[in-house]
């Protein structure tokens, strides 16, 4: 793969539009990686529909640049992974947080296994599952795009207080949820925790 890598994009090409989307200095070079290994990757298995570095910039790592903050310490869950975006790119943005991408498509698990290698970050865990299989550890933040999921199917991912963070339309929220401001094309839901006194 990474000699494909070499021959379809010229060295650097993701560089320039990562400075200029105001990607931070030192989560370039993984960013880098990751993209330069997606492009290649696309080739095969159908990823994105970015086809240049600035699409693939834009796309992929500039409407998740707003998001990296607003994701809360503990872990982090993406559900139905994909590319990898938002969920390996906010790993890269966020090396503080334990992150673990779920991606049932074996042909998509395998890419994310290798795009975690590749960017530097081994230690983020990708499980070839779906949301409603996964068994692990709640999660202080979950994040979703490209899934019509409604907030009340991924509750029982999160920990008490967990945030939800929405990339795309916007869903209701329904109960037990509230809404906090947020970026356009996210949308950031806290679980509302009743306190007793």
């Amino acid at each position: 793969m990474a000699k494909q890598v070499g021959t379809a994009l010229a060295a650097g090409a993701h560089r320039a539009p990562l400075q200029a989307a105001g990607v931070p200095e030192g989560a370039r070079p993984g960013l880098e990686r990751y993209l330069d290994l997606l492009a290649a990757w696309s080739t095969r298995v159908n990823l994105t529909g970015a086809r240049t570095p600035a699409d693939r910039v834009a796309l992929l790592v500039g409407g998740v640049l707003p998001a990296a903050p607003l994701a809360g310490p503990g872990r982090l869950l993406d559900v139905g992974s994909g590319n990898g975006s938002p969920g390996l790119v906010l790993a890269l943005l966020r090396p503080d947080l334990p992150v673990t991408l779920l991606e049932p498509r074996r042909r998509r698990w395998a890419f994310l296994r290798e795009a975690c290698r590749a960017a530097a970050r081994p230690d983020v865990e990708v499980r070839c599952e779906r949301h409603d299989e996964y068994g692990g550890p709640p999660a202080a933040t979950v994040t979703v795009r490209g899934l019509a999921l409604p907030p009340s199917e991924l509750a029982a991912l999160l920990g008490e207080d967990g945030r939800l963070i929405l990339f795309g339309p916007r869903r209701a929220a329904g109960p037990g949820w509230r809404e906090e401001p947020s970026s356009p094309g996210i949308q950031l839901l806290r679980r509302a925790v009743s306190r007793e006194t």
